[in-house]
């Protein structure tokens, strides 16, 4: 997933210690993706800039796509991170600079290790389904990894956790006693919990992680908070249990994890640690093979937009 804004603004993020338990709701903004795709973005948000490692998420959908090209991101490059592709319905098709070709469906993970250096394209197939539906979400690379080889992997089967009313596929991390073959950095987790209308329980969580629930759909009182569809509660951190009432059948994503410390600038499609790291990456998308080829895709590669007048600045989550 792209950033396509043309004037992305710096992202300063990290080095924030825990919060204590709150209710923090998060307002997105709307973002054209390409295509007939139009996203709502919940991070980076004014308010809050990063739930544990997790730094971007998108969420999009439910969208008719019937006789629409549907997601269209062009070849683009990304350092410093990891992508995470998770659907509900639809499908995107994955191509990279690695050579992998893989069409991610729902409830699959879709996970691409950037390291060092790789770009990639995501489209919905040329016969697809009538709805799109799902949610793009990077996760940043500490800085003791976010030089290593660029991978991708692709995960069918996901473990789950159930109890009566809920079903929890492990994206990432570990939700109580269930581990996601998804490779990780840093202490962090992500589920998928559908419950069934009526559903009354306790979801268990690491008191040293900070979390965050997005409603995909549904409607659900998240710790007595009401979230609608599209909306993203932070909930801050000292939590051994979250308490979730399912008022209609609903689907949340749940991220958390250990609060991420270090100092860092996302700018665009790269997360960096100085000015000078960001602009040696934008200069080598223009002009150097650093990021590798997308074969395959039917269009140009995105163009890297300008960087702001001012020099970035790595800095903590305290403003």
């Amino acid at each position: 997933m792209s950033n396509l804004d043309p004037r992305p603004a710096p992202t300063r993020c990290g080095g924030e210690a825990g919060t204590g338990p709150v209710h923090e709701l998060l307002t997105a903004r709307q973002v054209p993706l390409g295509g007939s795709t139009v996203v709502r973005r919940l991070l980076p948000n004014l308010g809050r800039r990063m739930v544990g490692a997790w730094c971007f998420v998108d969420h999009y959908g439910p969208d008719d796509i019937a006789g629409e090209p549907g997601m269209q991101v062009p070849p683009h490059p990304h350092m410093g991170l990891q992508t995470v592709s998770w659907l509900h319905e639809g499908e995107v098709l994955h191509r990279d600079s690695l050579g992998s070709l893989r069409t991610v469906r729902p409830r699959e993970l879709g996970l691409m290790t950037s390291g060092r250096a790789i770009s990639h394209s995501e489209e919905s197939p040329r016969e697809h389904a009538r709805l799109l539906h799902g949610a793009q979400l990077w996760v940043a690379l500490p800085d003791a990894h976010r030089h290593t080889d660029p991978a991708f992997e692709h995960h069918a089967d996901l473990p789950a956790v159930t109890a009566p009313g809920l079903h929890a596929t492990v994206i990432l991390g570990t939700l109580d006693t269930a581990t996601s073959p998804g490779t990780t950095h840093t202490p962090l987790v992500g589920a998928d919990l559908t419950l069934t209308q009526g559903a009354d329980l306790r979801l268990p969580l690491e008191p040293g992680f900070e979390y965050a629930v997005l409603t995909m759909s549904g409607r659900t009182d998240v710790d007595g908070a009401l979230l609608d569809p599209g909306s993203m509660l932070y909930l801050g951190t000292d939590r051994r249990e979250l308490p979730l009432h399912a008022r209609t059948g609903s689907s949340l994503l749940l991220l958390g994890g250990a609060p991420f410390e270090e100092h860092l600038v996302m700018w665009w499609n790269f997360i960096g640690r100085t000015h000078d790291e960001i602009l040696r990456a934008r200069t080598d998308w223009e002009t150097t093979t650093r990021f590798g080829t997308v074969h395959g895709y039917a269009g140009p590669r995105l163009p890297a937009p300008q960087l702001p007048a001012t020099p970035l600045k790595p800095r903590g989550r305290i403003r």
